[in-house]
């Protein structure tokens, strides 16, 4: 029995020898890219992070002290250690384990963190809340890494820590881990670094230091200026051995930098800021991949989030397709090469959004501002301001974090941005947090801004051209980016704004599809019409606002039906049903799309056939709708007299 099997809970850690650990570290990591290999997922940040999870786990008493990852896919190793080796095999599948923390799966689970720089203030109110109810031996951990700590919550969070009381009863019981995955300078580690971390901690030192403020600054003249010179002098020795001044200056305790795959110096530093009390930084460095040679050696990103893969050279097990995402990288560059005023700005998603070919081609035009979409989408509404136009390249779930600055800094302003959303709809093994179905209803109610929704290839290109040529007013562009390439469904005639993909003789069903739902839509008439079920396909191409051309069709039919991969609340068709009834057209509608309901992770496909959202589900919906009009048509017209 190998030492992993005999974890079955974070207590089991603690009677293990040194040899056992190792052993137990390197099982973890063959385990992890044995099962990412075949499933895919999050392969390097997890590598990356054993020893640093063993020795949380073995320090801290999960889950009475909650520990809180930030990214939430750096948790593979916190599952393994929380009795959940046996569905390991399951993550990211159908009914198996969450690629990120799931409160269903386990107690251990306290926040399902997959939005990047939230953990430390999850962790701050949980310490606050410990202070408030008088608990004492509990301790709220934060993991932050990755990126995370571009993000401007994640300071925000550490400015109002750093506000409170770091003395005396009432300081909050919390440990803030850094996991710096992106640093080269070295670790300082060994005795006299131990040392001085638990000079720094231990709680006499405090009182002492405030003992001497307090004598000092009541000494005519000479004690304050010497009190400044005394700390001053012990700021410098401590910014000398350690590269710690950005937190200290915020009035953190700090503690590093730590070797991160060293697991005793990791505990050591844990065990002090545990033993301190009140909040503490606790500085790891590690490497991403660290055990893996290939993902080390992959430079790109140490192999952050592979597709399946061969575990033994790190190459794909299945040839890439073109997806949407190089549809898009392929448009970008060409309108780079067109106009001169066109930049782009990602958060930290220059490979996954498809914006690396054009930074290749114009260094200087291209921004990564880090896990940051507030300030992508501001900074690029002052860049509009000044004559460009900004492409704002993001996945549609993490444009929420900016609904605000959409709003008010740049339709407010009329900036001419573009938002390029990848994952829209549904995105599958990543979960509830990661499908991108609520952005055609929030930016339904944002004034004057433009939403396209391409079918196809041939239409995300044209539609993003449209885009960059609306000059005074945001514009978006949303697909489902890592999906295959849509094979281009050619329209039958454009009648104003809308592509016309299916007329039959007579006139029973307006269907209109939504963007990636045409398929579907094409697939359901299609079925329909054998059926007898005469059924017009519509494509609006642009969902806000939706052209009139919509509205004028309905009129020719006996039911309009709606069908997008979107939350019904708010989507396209609450919109076309609210424009119809404005304009005085009575016909009934209904409306398909995904409900208002978080989703588990499964793929695409999948998930698609269980709402119904597939040319089969539909068609089958439809008939039955039709039937009904049918039904009530023959109880309302009167019998002929013989």
């Amino acid at each position: 029995m190998g030492v992993l099997e005999r974890v079955r809970e974070p207590r089991h850690l603690r009677g293990l020898s040194a040899d056992e650990l190792d052993a137990l570290a390197a099982e973890i990591r063959d385990l992890i890219v044995t099962t990412v290999s075949r499933n895919a997922g999050h392969l390097g940040p997890n590598l990356g992070v054993v020893e640093l999870t063993i020795a949380l786990h073995r320090v801290f008493n999960s889950p009475r002290d909650p520990i809180v990852f930030d990214t939430g896919h750096q948790s593979y190793v916190h599952k393994l250690l929380t009795g959940r080796v046996e569905q390991f095999s399951s993550i990211r599948s159908k009914g198996g384990l969450s690629g990120y923390p799931s409160q269903a799966e386990s107690p251990h689970d306290w926040v399902e963190n997959s939005h990047a720089s939230t953990a430390v203030s999850y962790a701050d109110g949980m310490a606050k809340a410990m202070a408030v109810r008088g608990e004492k031996n509990r301790t709220a951990v934060a993991v932050i890494g990755d990126g995370a700590l571009t993000g401007g919550m994640a300071w925000e969070a550490l400015n109002n820590i750093a506000g409170g009381p770091q003395t005396g009863p009432d300081r909050r019981p919390l440990v803030v881990v850094v996991n710096d995955n992106g640093r080269s300078y070295s670790p300082t580690v060994g005795g006299l670094a131990e040392h001085l971390s638990g000079l720094r901690t231990d709680p006499r030192y405090e009182q002492a230091l405030e003992l001497v403020k307090r004598t000092l600054n009541r000494t005519p003249l000479v004690g304050h200026a010497a009190y400044e010179a005394l700390h001053g002098l012990k700021k410098g020795l401590k910014d000398l051995l350690a590269p710690q001044g950005m937190f200290e200056d915020l009035g953190l305790k700090y503690i590093g930098p730590v070797d991160g795959h060293d697991r005793v110096a990791v505990e050591n530093a844990l065990v002090q800021a545990r033993r301190f009390g009140g909040p503490v930084i606790v500085h790891c460095v590690t490497q991403k991949g660290h055990g893996y040679e290939v993902a080390v050696l992959d430079q790109a990103d140490h192999m952050h989030s592979p597709s399946a893969f061969d575990p033994v050279t790190g190459e794909p097990t299945s040839s890439p397709t073109r997806s949407m995402t190089h549809v898009f990288r392929d448009a970008l560059l060409d309108a780079g090469k067109r106009r001169s005023d066109v930049v782009a700005i990602t958060a930290a998603m220059l490979g996954p959004t498809g914006m690396e070919a054009f930074a290749q081609a114009f260094p200087d035009r291209c921004f990564d501002v880090g896990i940051a979409e507030q300030h992508a989408t501001t900074s690029a509404a002052g860049m509009a301001m000044m004559g460009l136009h900004p492409v704002v390249a993001v996945y549609a779930t993490f444009l929420n974090r900016a609904f605000d600055q959409v709003l008010m800094d740049c339709a407010l302003h009329k900036a001419g941005v573009t938002f390029v959303l990848d994952r829209a709809g549904i995105t599958g093994p990543d979960g509830a947090s990661h499908h991108g179905m609520w952005d055609m209803s929030v930016l339904q109610v944002v004034p004057g801004l433009r939403l396209a929704a391409p079918r196809d290839a041939a239409q995300l290109s044209e539609q993003f051209d449209e885009a960059l040529d609306v000059p005074d007013a945001p514009t978006v562009v949303r697909f489902p980016g890592k999906e295959p390439a849509a094979a281009e469904i050619p329209a039958i005639e454009r009648i104003g704004a809308c592509d016309v993909l299916a007329r039959a003789d007579s006139r029973d069903v307006l269907l209109v599809a939504v963007g990636a739902m045409a398929a579907a839509g094409v697939d359901a008439a299609r079925r329909l019409q054998a059926q007898g079920v005469g059924v017009t396909v519509v494509d609006p191409r642009w969902v806000k606002p939706l052209d009139d051309a919509v509205i004028d069709l309905a009129r020719e039919h006996r039911l309009v039906v709606t069908v997008e991969d979107n939350s019904r609340v708010g989507g396209v068709g609450t919109v076309l049903a609210q424009l119809m009834q404005d304009r005085g057209v009575d016909i009934p509608v209904r409306n398909f799309g995904i409900p208002p309901r978080f989703l588990d992770h499964a793929k695409r496909a999948e998930i698609l056939a269980e709402l119904g959202l597939t040319g089969q589900g539909l068609a089958r919906e439809i008939s039955g709708l039709v039937a009904a009009l049918d039904s009530e048509t023959s109880m309302t017209t009167p019998s002929e007299t013989v």
